[in-house]
């Protein structure tokens, strides 16, 4: 599959393909190497396949499948140092194929142009990246407890964005949840409301910006349908005409299909 395509997204495990003319990779590896071998066999793609994977940060959820994509099959992994080091000390297997890059230094991988930019979480060195090929424009960007200037502009011009809407606040302090829980996800080391969300793409809106997954959706303190409501109730103010969709949990979410001819770029939603 030439394309992008969200696996998981959430508590449970994060994970993303981004596929091109010549690199296939992950974005995060948090569900077990069973598990998204056989969700990348739903969107026609071989683990076999895989040249990479890329991490954001450490958190388990993000990080789950690593001990046997990395050790068994040899995936490396890229990350920045402090990631790494975080990686090593918390996996089992000694092997890992490391590629260290440099948070907020442009680099390429394949066909593929990677920027990795900081994030507000509570992690190492936790990032966000966006993605260009071929001239699409793709911003991956969740786990995050508060959007920066910096996040705001690396996000702009994208065409299409996967970006947390994570809980709603009066959700969040009516849960059975413990305190420590409640405070964390509202700081600004932990995860983005549906009202955040909607500010950040009031932000980084253009009439450019095809089509956007809402990601690591609480499944207790968040509601698919409410936050869909939320974020097209900001498109509908601003004109919009981009697409939204959930980025799923428990199956593979909605892909963007790159049809890419003679240096050109068309994109088929499917």
């Amino acid at each position: 599959m030439i394309g992008f395509c969200p696996l998981a997204s959430g508590s449970k495990g994060n994970c993303i393909y981004v596929g091109t003319r010549k690199a296939k990779i992950l974005i995060d590896a948090g569900l077990s190497a069973k598990a998204i071998r056989e969700r990348l066999e739903q969107i026609h793609v071989r683990l076999e396949e895989i040249d990479a994977i890329l991490i954001t940060h450490e958190h388990t959820d993000h990080i789950r499948g690593l001990d046997i994509l990395s050790g068994k099959y040899g995936i490396p992994i890229l990350a920045n140092s402090d990631t790494a080091r975080a990686i090593s000390a918390s996996l089992t297997e000694a092997a890992f194929k490391f590629k260290i890059f440099t948070t907020g230094e442009t680099f390429e991988f394949g066909d593929i142009e990677i920027h990795p930019f900081s994030i507000q979480h509570d992690a190492m060195d936790p990032v966000a990246f966006t993605l260009k090929i071929e001239g699409i424009r793709i911003g991956i960007c969740a786990d995050l407890g508060f959007v920066t200037t910096l996040v705001a502009n690396d996000l702009k011009d994208c065409d299409y964005l996967y970006i947390e809407s994570n809980h709603q606040p009066s959700m969040v302090h009516a849960s059975p949840r413990p305190m420590v829980y409640k405070q964390r996800v509202l700081s600004r080391q932990g995860h983005l409301s549906n009202e955040e969300c909607a500010g950040l793409i009031e932000q980084v809106y253009h009439p450019g910006l095809k089509h956007v997954h809402l990601a690591h959706l609480s499944s207790e303190c968040n509601a698919p349908d409410l936050a869909l409501k939320i974020i097209q109730e900001k498109l509908e103010s601003l004109q919009a005409l981009t697409e939204v969709s959930i980025a799923l949990q428990d199956n593979v979410s909605k892909p963007i299909f790159f049809i890419l001819n003679s240096g050109e770029c068309y994109v088929d939603n499917i």
